[in-house]
């Protein structure tokens, strides 16, 4: 494979993780650098090596998502005591509920890892990918100001904002019992469409339940298309 039809390749990537992640970048610089892992850089170390990672993102990216999170709650329970919103932010913004959300955005694939962190199995790690998952969302602060935030954190943080006891939950999971709950045969998902190359596929999924319209979410594995087109139900439904 020549170096021009790798770069192609690799563009057709962050096309569809943009698709998966609701917004298309103006500036993909963003993109890459909150895909980047310090592992991944060479020739430099230390805080240089540190500022040309996603960790700076990551530090405002987690910020980004406390206020937001919070407005989200406050709204949510307006009857609630301020122990209880606290609980529940921890709990939505939690390394275990950031992994998931990482996981459903299908950022895996595109993550930037040296070979010895790729060998140890960085790439399915939560902690590296909760980092992903706040510097993507900082990444398109950046690049659309507060309303592109905003608008991911509502696709991937919404579906969890009334999990009970503020537990994270499969968005399929939480379909499936919001279903169940009113008598209706559990969702059933299809694919639409199938693109991009072998190594690379995005996939089109659309969720399926009797008497509503179905709801659709593109990722790069049929199982994070799922979980989009299950989240983008429940929020159809629950706003």
């Amino acid at each position: 494979m020549t170096r021009g039809s790798s770069r192609v390749d690799q563009d057709r990537g962050l096309e569809a993780l943009e698709a998966a992640l609701g917004h298309r970048f103006a500036d993909r610089a963003h993109l890459v650098l909150a895909l980047t892992h310090i592992s991944s850089i060479n020739g430099i170390q230390g805080s240089r090596a540190r500022v040309r990672s996603y960790q700076r993102l990551e530090f405002l990216g987690d910020h980004v998502l406390g206020l937001v999170v919070s407005d989200m709650l406050y709204r949510a329970f307006p009857n609630a005591e301020e122990g209880e919103l606290s609980r529940r932010l921890a709990d939505m913004v939690c390394e275990e509920a950031c992994a998931e959300v990482a996981r459903t955005m299908g950022v895996a694939p595109h993550i930037r890892l040296g070979s010895g962190e790729e060998r140890s199995g960085g790439r399915e790690r939560s902690a590296i990918l909760a980092d992903i998952a706040e510097s993507v969302l900082a990444a398109a602060y950046l690049d659309g100001g507060f309303p592109a935030a905003e608008a991911m954190v509502e696709r991937f943080w919404r579906p969890r904002v009334k999990s009970p006891g503020g537990s994270v939950r499969d968005p399929k999971t939480a379909l499936q019992e919001w279903a169940q709950a009113r008598g209706l045969p559990p969702p059933t998902y299809r694919l639409v469409e199938r693109s991009g190359p072998d190594h690379n596929p995005e996939f089109r999924i659309a969720v399926d339940v009797p008497g509503h319209e179905p709801a659709e979410g593109n990722g790069t594995s049929k199982q994070g298309a799922q979980k989009l087109a299950a989240a983008a139900f429940l929020q159809r439904v629950t706003s």
